[in-house]
């Protein structure tokens, strides 16, 4: 095997332009002496809210919280109750249905479109049932998931539109930020995402103040106020360090977003799909992909990946075991069949696209993926 020239990501490297910011940061919130909650805190809520043109941001610990945090919310508020139905892509990481089941709620899963990667949108409305309350809407790798069939769907049937934002952050729809699209939005902001912090962190965006509040309380023990729970909560607040860390990086948002868009462009500009190799599609709108990760589909991935280790390109895969093929979801989805993302799961590869790859590399990269013959 090649020794590995072209890296699939370094997280030092990706937040080195940041550094002198980033030490700051942790300095300001040392000395501060306010390590839970605060004024960072509350400064990254602003920031993000203004950022997706939402009313409300509650920053909490991770992702998979945020998405919990919402979906708990709702259970609490009265407006879902244990056993309703959520609908939710079967090609997806499997935080977006761990959070569906956590909340007592049924994760209804729906099959993928093999040209965006992303839920099939035409196949929501033969998916309503009496017991559904919602469609989790997954921006995967980047690209927003939003039609008007989503929209159509989610007003004929009073459905609640929760959108899982974890990769997909500044992304637009129609000019329209993710996270202000649905009713609620999670965000991830794990060190590997396109706007990361340096441990783990989430956050909730909305316009719904009720929400918004029931978030803040199941995040803080369930209270509205000190030592009084008026819900059986959780401890899923954001750190302070982190916060200040993410203030940082915000700001760059669309910066890197543009700078993968950049690297995909000169992938897809030399590189053709063939039988063997698919790559994904450009939205007509480039503002719908934020590039998180850029995935091809392989016809063969094990050959794909001897090819890209003999000339020392580093990948990753996401994800090879779909949500309805994991252990934990055997028995809720024993004899279930979605073939399309079954041939994603089989496939996919992801190419490096982050800081870590400049746009000489990628062009290297792209040579090497173009005489790959399968």
């Amino acid at each position: 095997m090649a020794q590995i020239r072209y890296p699939f990501l370094d997280l030092a490297d990706v937040n080195a332009p940041y550094m002198g910011e980033l030490q700051a940061a942790a300095a300001r919130v040392v000395v501060s002496g306010r390590y839970v909650g605060g004024s960072e805190c509350e400064a990254f809520e602003a920031e993000l809210a203004a950022m997706t043109g939402t009313r409300f941001a509650v920053g909490v610990s991770n992702g998979l919280d945020a998405l919990r945090l919402i979906l708990r919310a709702y259970v609490g508020m009265g407006e879902m109750v244990p056993g309703d139905e959520i609908l939710v892509p079967a090609n997806t990481y499997v935080a977006s249905v761990l959070a569906i089941s956590d909340a007592g709620l049924r994760p209804v899963l729906v099959d993928a479109d093999l040209s965006t990667l992303n839920m099939d949108t035409s196949l929501l409305r033969g998916a309503v049932t009496p017991r559904t309350r919602g469609i989790m809407a997954v921006h995967l790798y980047g690209r927003v998931v939003w039609n008007e069939e989503l929209e159509a769907v989610a007003r004929e049937f009073g459905l609640k539109v929760i959108e899982d934002n974890a990769q997909a952050i500044g992304a637009k729809w129609r000019g329209r930020m993710t996270g202000s699209l649905g009713d609620a939005a999670a965000f991830s902001f794990y060190p590997t995402k396109n706007v990361g912090a340096l441990g783990d962190a989430g956050a909730v965006t909305t316009s719904d103040e009720r929400l918004a509040r029931a978030v803040r309380a199941l995040a803080n023990y369930g209270s509205d106020r000190r030592y009084h729970n008026i819900y059986r909560g959780f401890n899923c607040r954001l750190d302070p360090l982190q916060a200040a860390f993410l203030r940082v990086k915000l700001p760059h948002t669309a910066e890197e977003n543009e700078r993968r868009r950049q690297l995909a462009r000169i992938y897809l500009g030399a590189v053709l799909s063939s039988d063997a190799l698919m790559l994904p599609e450009l939205p007509a709108d480039p503002e719908e992909h934020v590039f998180h990760q850029f995935v091809v589909l392989a016809a063969d991935r094990q050959s794909l990946e001897t090819h890209l280790r003999d000339n020392g390109v580093g990948y990753d895969i996401h994800y090879a075991t779909p949500p309805h093929r994991q252990p934990c979801y055997e028995a809720d989805f024993r004899g279930c069949s979605f073939p399309v993302t079954e041939r994603v799961a089989s496939g996919c590869l992801s190419l490096p696209i982050t800081r870590t790859t400049t746009p000489a590399d990628a062009a290297e990269i792209a040579s090497i993926l173009a005489a790959y013959n399968g």
